[in-house]
């Protein structure tokens, strides 16, 4: 066998055995609803704190970084008609990984909010929905970013779901075993409309 050959298939046999979190997809886009939802207006997201493509206010980041570190206020509108629920999918893909390729890292996982929900609130103090881990994997809820001094201006991307059932794949209770893999799983067939807002850090 020619070095050229034997090099080959070391390649072909490196690909086809990728790990399971570099064959992720993205999260689900606008534009991917089903086409019976795609008259009438579009399906928003918007916040009374953040602009999109902006810096992060300073209230509302870590609290290492002088913030409080609680979650920004969301409000949403022009759902479809047959919404049954919300997802809240908060994720950052870090330097060296990218969409389609690599599983991001997630700050925030919320389902079953509400189809009467129009948004949640700063800090989310009405406990809207049900929380997968935090990013370390060391409680439930949202992790607000904070990247270390000279790291640099990071992106984030929160993803608000309008859904046409609740997601009975995923726990009725709060749980740190739930991940980004297991939200986008759930999510799919589910997703009647998206929309979402970036930030920066």
């Amino acid at each position: 066998m020619t070095r050229f050959s034997a090099l080959a298939i070391a390649l072909l046999c490196c690909t086809t055995a990728l790990p399971a979190t570099a064959q992720q997809t993205p999260p689900l886009k606008p534009g991917e609803a089903p086409a019976a939802h795609a008259e009438g207006p579009k399906f928003t997201v918007t916040s009374s704190a953040l602009v999109d493509g902006a810096a992060l206010p300073d209230d509302l980041r870590c609290t290492r970084s002088g913030g409080d570190g609680v979650s920004p206020p969301l409000s949403w509108e022009n759902a479809p008609a047959d919404t049954q629920a919300y997802a809240i999918v908060m994720q950052h893909y870090p330097n060296g990984t990218y969409p389609g390729v690599n599983e991001p890292s997630h700050y925030w996982l919320v389902w079953n909010i509400p189809a009467d929900a129009d948004g949640v609130a700063r800090g989310n103090p009405e406990s809207l929905g049900v929380e997968g881990s935090d990013k370390d994997i060391r409680a439930t809820g949202y992790t607000p970013p904070c990247s270390p001094a000279g790291a640099g201006t990071h992106e984030y991307t929160i993803w608000v779901y309008a859904l046409d059932a609740q997601l009975a794949d995923l726990p009725e209770q709060d749980d740190i075993g739930i991940g980004w893999t297991d939200v986008m799983a759930a999510l799919k067939g589910h997703v009647l409309a998206g929309d979402s807002i970036t930030f920066l850090n």
